[in-house]
């Protein structure tokens, strides 16, 4: 049985933003081993604008560490502005390569994973089933307001919500004896699936609080 050819498109920013509202940190070799498990990953792309004229940028250990472990990294300058609180902002869209990667890579591909709630990507959904792939949307619900639009989780073939599938990509931190297990926890909404003794660790994401894509608010 031929495997299924399958292909992740990661907005970086809108995901960022989605597990951060959440509480958790993502380990993205995890995150590449639970989606591409069982199938052909043709390609795991993951989007993100970076700020070039900063002497230090937070994304960029990310980025690096993403370009030398399994994904397709795509990014470009990042604009810098001042807010009207005065406070520095980064912006950076990336929705117009997102849309042509995916288009472009669907000829040979049976299906899309979309990691992003923008509802900008609906058109882009239906022209990509149009051609017989399936699509899988991920995403959350769970905060207020609810990081996905309404109309791409309609659009979608499947959605996956993000705070459901955390215990299998979130990056798990070492213990550090009985200060760390007396800590506080949230509480959970879902039972976690049984963990081996030595987990995958990723890299975790690096990109500052000030960091906002085109489509993020306050």
């Amino acid at each position: 049985m031929q495997s299924v050819r399958r292909g992740i498109f990661i907005d970086g920013a809108n995901l960022f933003s989605a597990a951060k509202h959440l509480g958790f940190d993502i380990d993205y070799r995890r995150l590449l081993d639970f989606f591409g498990g069982g199938s052909w990953l043709v390609r795991a792309y993951y989007y993100t604008a970076i700020a070039e004229d900063q002497e230090y940028s937070p994304v960029r250990p990310l980025a690096d560490w993403l370009d030398y472990n399994g994904y397709t990294l795509i990014s470009k300058s990042a604009k810098e502005f001042v807010d009207a609180s005065g406070r520095r902002r980064i912006r950076g869209n990336m929705d117009v390569e997102i849309t042509v990667d995916a288009l472009s890579l669907s000829e040979n591909l049976d299906h899309v994973i979309l990691m992003s709630g923008n509802g900008d990507f609906r058109r882009l959904i239906e022209a990509i089933q149009q051609k017989g792939v399936r699509v899988t949307v991920v995403s959350t619900v769970r905060t207020n307001p609810p990081m996905i639009a309404d109309e791409l989780r309609r659009q979608a073939d499947e959605y996956i919500d993000l705070l459901d599938i955390a215990p299998r990509i979130e990056r798990r931190v070492p213990d550090r004896g009985e200060a760390t297990r007396a800590a506080p926890r949230r509480e959970e909404k879902f039972d976690r699936p049984e963990v081996d003794d030595q987990p995958l660790r990723g890299p975790g994401d690096f990109r500052d609080a000030g960091y906002l894509d085109d489509d993020e608010v306050d």
